[in-house]
């Protein structure tokens, strides 16, 4: 059972008033949390929030989330949901979000994420990684800072990843602890800024408001090469050619990424479909593997 007074309690005393939910409504669409929408009344008028839950011990997940949140906030021309409140109600671990009215993108919206996209990119850290661990679906993501990008990649990503599939699937592991040896050569002379990266860019992690902005939502937030975001978002697509044309547009791509950094990025969200749901993500993990083996 949800302890809804208990929520209540604390939307209340994140907005410094009082907050009474008397609508609750559970959304449809996530795979990982539950998530409502809830409408009542507070000291300030009528209320809408969206609110996700899940296990009490998932309470740091949701930290990270609302951390992640607030850190994209910095982008110009980009909007996220604002945290309003977090915490433990019962068997329930909660996060509550600004309620916005998402639409799928329009074609002018799709313009402005990519050139907004570019503009978040440009905000940069002197190391990769971030100041805690976050996650990637319902995966831990380790986010150590490191100087190195290749190095970066290779154990806060990749191996952090292999390592984890190795019980289940140690033909993957083995054929990945191969690639990982062939990093060097793979990324030699590329040196990206740490620009901070969403993490988890696919069509169901964006949207836009009532007014046409584009909203970027479920993060999994780091510093590291910008292109990672432009290979997840090519990986599973719900994006039109408008947002690419405008993200590379505005800052052009560089040589090596679309045969062997696209694919390389790409590879580390494989794995961790395969790590979460098996199947034919193994396959198509070391699909990947063979062909980034072959180039080294």
């Amino acid at each position: 059972m949800i302890d809804w007074p208990a929520i209540d309690a604390g939307i209340g005393r994140a907005i410094g008033g009082h907050f009474a939910s008397t609508t609750r409504v559970r959304l449809a669409g996530g795979s990982i949390n539950l998530a409502y929408r809830l409408e009542g009344a507070s000291h300030r008028g009528p209320a809408r929030y969206f609110v996700k839950l899940n296990r009490a011990h998932r309470a740091e997940m949701f930290s990270a989330e609302a951390a992640g949140l607030d850190e994209l906030a910095q982008a110009v021309g980009l909007r996220v949901p604002r945290p309003v409140a977090r915490g433990q109600a019962s068997a329930h671990a909660y996060l509550v979000l600004e309620h916005i009215d998402l639409q799928p993108l329009s074609p002018l919206a799709m313009t402005r994420l990519g050139e907004a996209l570019a503009d978040m990119h440009g905000v940069i850290s002197t190391h990769y990684g971030w100041h805690r661990d976050n996650v990637i679906g319902a995966s831990p993501q380790p986010n150590a800072p490191h100087p190195r990008w290749t190095e970066f990649w290779r154990e806060n990503r990749l191996a952090a990843m292999l390592d984890a599939l190795a019980p289940a699937h140690p033909k993957l592991a083995r054929e990945g602890d191969v690639l990982l040896g062939m990093l060097d050569r793979l990324l030699a002379g590329h040196i990206p800024e740490a620009s901070l990266v969403h993490g988890d860019l696919w069509g169901g992690n964006a949207g836009m408001d009532t007014d046409g902005h584009p909203v970027v939502f479920d993060p999994a937030v780091y510093y590291g090469d910008r292109e990672t975001d432009l290979a997840m978002a090519e990986l599973f697509g719900g994006f039109s050619p408008l947002f690419f044309e405008a993200y590379w547009g505005a800052w052009p791509m560089t040589a090596g990424y679309r045969h062997v950094r696209r694919p390389l990025y790409q590879l580390y969200h494989l794995l961790n479909h395969a790590r979460l749901f098996g199947g034919h993500y193994v396959a198509e993990s070391r699909r990947v593997i063979a062909e980034l083996r072959a180039l080294g």
